[in-house]
């Protein structure tokens, strides 16, 4: 077994766009999908155990990290998570799987929805960490949700409003977004802040902005379409939530994720925040070596 890190840069379908990850262990293939605004670092605690059990592979999403940061669409597609998540489907079929399994959290976890729903014949098992689903998220909003969920409405605006407020502010911004603002953050070391902040530059902020836009004018459509259709994720899923984050305080995921999910095989709640593989790394690695295992 080879836990040795193998870093690449792979193109996508989308020419000019490149995706930049690691690829360590041996096994049955495990995508990993960081969320906002992090980098595949942020699985850096728990992914060495998980190499010991399969070949995982952590990547940088579009927009995020050190991949490419294409400038938007006028209708945002290029970042939708149809989009983003045919990226990862590129990069796998590169490395020569042809069916994995994918956990995601926050926009990663988003993305794994799409993948999973786009492409079920590719996915053999899905992990959701601390989501619930976009359709579900913009149904029913009430005052706090919409205070904890800020960002979703603020980066979400017209192209080059957020990105002007928030340029000169981004080392200000990542340590307030991580360490304060909303429930159940917290448990980065500085080092991994200092990180964040380094690849926190302009074209990061668009990118993230886009994600953003276009969760209002594509996915959610999309995921509506899907969800008034009956169509749901069909391959065995593991629901995974923190007790402290704001993903529990407004739904309950146990009666929510059912609507979206053909088959899930365990929902849980996890001693933390919204950030599992910080907060909670060995329940985390728990939760998901068993899953995966199984």
């Amino acid at each position: 077994m080879s836990l040795a890190i193998q870093p690449f840069t792979l193109p996508t379908s989308d020419p000019g766009v490149s995706i930049v990850g690691r690829l360590r262990g041996s096994g049955p293939p495990l995508l990993l999908l960081h969320g906002n605004p992090l980098t595949q670092m942020s699985w850096d605690r728990i992914a060495p155990r998980l190499a010991e059990h399969f070949t995982v592979v952590t990547t940088d999403l579009r927009g995020y990290g050190d991949s490419s940061k294409p400038e938007g669409l006028p209708d945002h597609s290029n970042y939708s998570f149809r989009r983003m998540a045919q990226d990862q489907v590129d990069v796998m079929q590169q490395l020569g799987f042809s069916h994995f399994s994918v956990a995601g959290h926050d926009r990663g976890a988003r993305t794994a929805f799409r993948m999973a729903m786009d492409h079920p014949a590719l996915v053999t098992r899905v992990a959701f960490l601390d989501i619930l689903p976009t359709h579900c998220v913009f149904q029913d909003i009430q005052a706090q949700m919409a205070m904890d969920l800020y960002h979703w409405w603020f980066m979400a605006q017209p192209k080059g409003f957020p990105e002007t407020l928030l340029r000169g502010n981004e080392a200000y911004y990542i340590r307030n977004k991580l360490m304060k603002q909303g429930p159940g953050k917290g448990g980065f070391s500085e080092e991994e802040i200092l990180e964040y902040i380094r690849v926190c530059t302009p074209a990061n902020i668009h990118g993230v902005c886009e994600d953003y836009r276009a969760a209002f004018t594509i996915d959610l459509p999309m995921d509506t379409a899907d969800f008034e259709a009956g169509r749901q994720v069909q391959p065995p899923a593991l629901v995974l939530w923190g007790a402290k984050s704001h993903t529990a305080h407004h739904h309950d995921p146990r009666l929510e994720w059912p609507k979206y999910c053909a088959n899930i095989v365990r929902m849980a709640e996890l001693p933390c925040g919204h950030y599992p593989t910080e907060q909670a790394p060995d329940e985390t690695f728990r939760e998901l070596q068993a899953f995966f295992n199984a």
